[in-house]
């Protein structure tokens, strides 16, 4: 035996991991030969045969062969799963276990199968039954647009004893619709679904040489971010979020969910989020039916709003999804957008209703010829010539009835042919005898009438096919609404909505910081994600992040949680610069830096010190008084300093200078007020959130306490603090800052006493949403209006509209009273409708100023910390000198 060969008992005697000698030529080529042959003929055929749909009809290769079978069998009648299954197993070569599977998908998307049983819940996750306990038929949909198989091109199935289709001749773009994701060897597929009727108002305006553009819609519902899509190519993702409603302060309702995921992955991720700290909720129940009801209860103290925007960040709540259309054309995969995809797809049903048309047409065609040789026959009566009746053979015969339709052949759409001969001997003595020359005449009128329609539709086909997808529409498109909500996303910040669930502590002794330092000094609440920003005595500061326990040194001056990009967070500090050298003051923030790397906020001299330090949530700037040391030639030992006369600059600027001479100490003189000002809020409708950065709609200038004000459609308002992080509903009529002594006038139509009211009232601040219409839900709103002199025109209507119009001026006809009023009946005539006329002048005395009455009061002035005293008192006691007077 050769040193390269192996015997097998050697083999099993020996360690079982045998080690190829791939030195050996002969072994190298044979692996070569392998990849290139074996391995590459299963990847071409897992791409072509398994994984990736057809462009043609949108279809996989075992949902065409199930939708074949299905038409097999079709007689209008529900057919068990099982037996589909068992014939769908003449075409599809791997067994029942995929035909199943690929059976139950297309079932639970409702546009081809029609399905009866249990088969299953795509919002629970919940399997269908077994296939001999559930049934299933054609959709008349699918009825109407998949087959034809008078133009099908076929081939042989696998074992070559049936027919099967190529490609189904879809007269729709079926792939776009239901969507499609495979995994094949090399490459995969993820096409989005879309909605049933954008699809088709698509086609048609690519028809009318007009532009379009497609975008998901998704059967689960919730909201899609479709600003980086890429018309579904390689290289766009969306974003998809699940629909959360605030039942009360306390309970979250998510009735909506991304699309790929099941209620029971959603609860899954909900409480992982929790179990990890980063949510706090009390409890999770999902009431799912028919549509999605997922309930989330808070523990007691959290935020609603915060608890949202928590769910988006953190659970399946907000998915992303990247979306890569690729599909089998000419026998190739191509990398292609759902655009291009709708455009083949609509030139093939062009093609295709072509060449029906150019079908029926030769059909018509040929029961024209016929009925015109029919007549002739039987009014020339060739059937009783008497070389007809001797003819001793069908030539004869043939040759006789030939020579006969010569002097005919005029009246004929095409030449005789010896088979249309034929069908005339086959024409019974009781079709003969029956015959109406005049029924004859009129059902070859009807040919040429049909012949010229359809050759109408052929040289108009475009606008023949724009009419067959209009028809689609209005035949079945009511059934496919929109579900999901198209809407730009904000960007959530995950430390921003993460619970401060862990606790800060400082061992200063030994420089250590960290959540398990629970002996230690504690410093505040934060969250596992966020980060630390530390400042040092000597003027150093960095940002670390939160851990259990981690060494930053000592001479630690303050530390607390650094939010990124924060503007209002300002630092009011006054630095020694070097050892003995000049006192410096500055204002600065520090919005963004790197991780673990070390600034200075002094100048960098050896020996500085940071002397006094301050931080300002909003801004705010103290007055401090300096007191120096004394000496012979210093007049004065004290002076103030006011931050407020300071600009914030950036963390490098060097700052003003404080003074050159020696300082004793430095103390609070004063409180100080934010130089920042009120915060100006702007409400983005487009993501129904506020922000600072001037998307959307401008609100005003917002202070400390300041609300905003939101009136929905349905007859409720309610307020709310300005924080960027509130969320607001869909339905809202008006948003803007709260003023509480603003007067509005509501024209209403009361359901219960069946009258149009009016009333005139002051919104009232409520967290809680409350009805400014009264009790009565099915109340409506006319007319809100928050113009001092409100004037309509009231038009009458109905049996009413001969009388004039009623002249109405708000505040003559009615006091301003409680939002919870009932207000003053307008009239008890029908109202065709009301129009606002330009307001009478009012009064600017009436208007009542309150706004500013404890400005002045409302202020903590915590001033005086350190009592003034004369230079001359500082002085002696400084140096020890004992006051006798």
């Amino acid at each position: 035996m050769s040193e390269d060969t192996y015997s097998t008992d050697a083999m099993e005697e020996t360690d079982p991991k045998i080690i190829v000698d791939t030195s050996n030529d002969v072994i190298r080529h044979q692996l070569r030969g392998m990849y290139q042959s074996w391995f590459l003929d299963y990847a071409s055929y897992v791409i072509l045969e398994r994984a990736v749909p057809n462009i043609e009809d949108g279809l996989k290769p075992v949902q065409r062969r199930i939708l074949h079978s299905m038409k097999l069998l079709d007689d209008g009648r529900f057919n068990k799963v099982a037996n589909i299954v068992g014939n769908t197993m003449q075409f599809h070569p791997h067994g029942d276990a995929s035909i199943y599977e690929a059976l139950v998908q297309l079932g639970q998307k409702e546009l081809l199968v029609e399905t009866q049983g249990n088969w299953g819940n795509t919002l629970t996750g919940a399997g269908a039954a077994a296939g001999r306990y559930i049934e299933a038929r054609l959709s008349q949909f699918a009825l109407d647009v998949v087959y034809n198989p008078k133009v099908t091109e076929w081939t042989l199935s696998y074992d070559g004893r049936k027919k099967e289709p190529v490609t189904l001749p879809v007269k729709f773009p079926l792939l776009l619709s239901k969507g499609a994701e495979g995994i094949a060897v090399g490459l995969s597929s993820k096409i989005l679904p879309h909605n049933f009727n954008e699809i088709i108002d698509a086609c048609i305006a690519y028809l009318r040489g007009e532009e379009f553009t497609l975008y998901p819609d998704f059967f689960t519902g919730g909201s899609i971010d479709v600003s980086r899509y890429n018309d579904g190519e390689r290289g766009g993702v969306v974003k998809i979020r699940a629909k959360i409603e605030k039942i009360d302060n306390k309970t979250l309702a998510i009735t909506e969910i991304p699309y790929g995921k099941t209620t029971a992955t959603l609860i899954e991720s909900i409480i992982k989020a929790q179990e990890t700290g980063k949510i706090k909720v009390r409890s999770v129940d999902d009431n799912t039916a028919q549509t999605a009801n997922v309930i989330v209860h808070l523990q007691p103290g959290t935020s609603s709003d915060k608890t949202i925007d928590a769910l988006y960040a953190f659970t399946d709540c907000e998915v992303s999804v990247s979306p890569n259309c690729c599909v089998i054309s000419d026998n190739k995969p191509h990398f292609i957008g759902v655009s291009d995809v709708l455009r083949h797809n609509v030139d093939s049903t062009r093609t295709i209703l072509g060449r029906e048309l150019g079908i029926q047409l030769d059909e018509v065609r040929e029961q024209l010829h016929f009925a015109s040789l029919e007549r002739i026959f039987i009014e020339e009566r060739i059937y009783k010539d008497k070389g007809y009746e001797e003819s001793e053979n069908r030539e004869e015969a043939i040759a006789h009835i030939r020579s006969r339709l010569e002097k005919f052949k005029d009246l004929f759409i095409r030449e005789v042919t010896d088979d249309d001969i034929i069908r005339l001997f086959e024409i019974k003595m009781g079709r003969i005898l029956k015959f109406n020359a005049q029924k004859c005449e009129e059902q070859i009128a009807a040919y040429h009438e049909r012949i010229k329609d359809l050759q109408s539709k052929l040289e108009h086909l475009t606008d023949y096919t724009i009419e067959w997808f209009a028809n689609l529409k209005r035949k079945y498109g009511d059934a496919y609404p929109r579900m999901t909500t198209i809407r730009n996303f904000d960007a959530i910040q995950a430390a921003a909505v993460a619970e401060a669930n862990e606790k800060l502590y400082i061992n200063r002794e030994e420089g250590f910081i960290g959540t398990s330092l629970k002996k230690d000094e504690y410093l505040c609440n934060c969250s596992s994600i966020d980060d630390v920003i530390i400042f040092y005595k000597d003027g150093r500061y960095k940002v670390v992040k939160v851990q259990e326990k981690l060494f930053i040194g000592k001479n630690v001056l303050h530390v607390d949680v650094f939010k990124r990009n924060d503007k209002r967070t300002v630092y009011n500090a006054i630095y020694r610069n070097g050892k003995g050298g000049t006192y410096y003051m500055k204002r600065f923030s520090v919005t963004g830096i790197t991780r673990d790397k070390e600034y200075n906020l002094t100048a960098g001299e050896p020996g500085s010190r940071v002397c006094w330090f301050t931080v300002n949530p909003n801004g705010e700037a103290e007055v401090v008084k300096v007191t120096l040391k004394p000496k012979l030639r210093l007049k004065t030992l004290q002076f103030d300093v006011d931050f407020s006369k300071m600009a914030i600059k950036g963390r490098s600027a060097m700052g003003n200078i404080v003074t050159r001479n020696e300082v004793h100490h430095f103390s609070l003189k004063e409180k100080g007020r934010s130089t920042l000002g009120g915060r100006d809020v702007w409400y983005d409708p487009d993501v129904m959130r506020l922000n600072y950065d001037g998307r959307g709609d401008y609100l005003g200038e917002f202070n400390s306490g300041d609300l905003v004000l939101v009136i929905q459609k349905n007859g409720e308002y309610y307020t709310s603090t300005f924080e960027a992080s509130n969320h607001y509903p869909d339905n809202i009529l008006r948003i803007e800052k709260f003023s509480p002594h603003k007067v509005w006038t509501a024209v209403l139509d009361d359901a219960d006493q069946k009258y149009p009211y009016i009333k005139r009232f002051t919104f009232e601040p409520t967290t809680k949403p409350q009805r400014y219409l009264g009790e009565n839900e099915k109340s409506e709103l006319l007319l809100l209006s928050d113009e001092p002199g409100l004037h309509i025109e009231v038009t009458f209507g109905g049996a009413d509209s001969f009388r004039p119009a009623l002249d109405v001026v708000a505040r003559d006809f009615i006091a301003v009273k409680s939002v919870k009023a009932k207000g003053k009946r307008l009239t008890t005539f029908t109202i065709d409708h009301i129009t606002e006329l330009p307001p009478v002048p009012t009064d600017e005395n009436e208007e009542e100023d309150c706004e500013n009455e404890n400005s002045d009061g409302s202020e903590e002035n915590e001033t005086a910390i350190e009592p003034d005293r004369s230079d001359d008192e500082v002085r002696d006691e400084l140096t020890g000198q004992h006051r006798l007077f």
